[in-house]
């Protein structure tokens, strides 16, 4: 018995047209969730705050500048930082940035505690 060699292609195609339906309609779902959210409603789908300035400066991009220990790097140092920049100058350049530091990077409801947390840094 001879078996037709298209068959297989045949199978692939459907399954791949099956295939972009769902996720279509899988983007469509996912879209309407983004604009609920853009509008202030909705389920947040974003990332968790986390619970303290150190685990913040742990999963943010911190740690990649500024060195496990604080010690600097690409960044400057923030270990004894509190000792020339008061927590007011550490919030502003937490929330606008400031030379290569891009602003918004600890979400707003975290600054006040992060600026704390890097002035009390010995």
């Amino acid at each position: 018995m001879k078996r037709n060699p298209v068959i297989p292609f045949i199978l692939i195609m459907v399954l791949g047209i099956g295939l972009m339906f769902m996720l279509s309609f899988k983007g469509l779902g996912d879209a309407k969730n983004i604009a609920k959210e853009a509008e202030g409603g909705g389920e947040k789908t974003g990332e968790q705050v986390a619970a303290s300035p150190e685990e913040l400066y742990k999963t943010k991009s911190c740690i990649g500048c500024h060195g496990g220990n604080y010690e600097g790097g690409v960044g400057p140092k923030l270990a004894g930082v509190g000792d020339h920049l008061s927590v007011d100058e550490i919030k502003n350049v937490i929330k606008n940035g400031k030379g290569p530091m891009p602003a918004g990077l600890i979400p707003e409801g975290s600054i006040d505690a992060m600026a704390e947390f890097i002035h009390g840094l010995k």
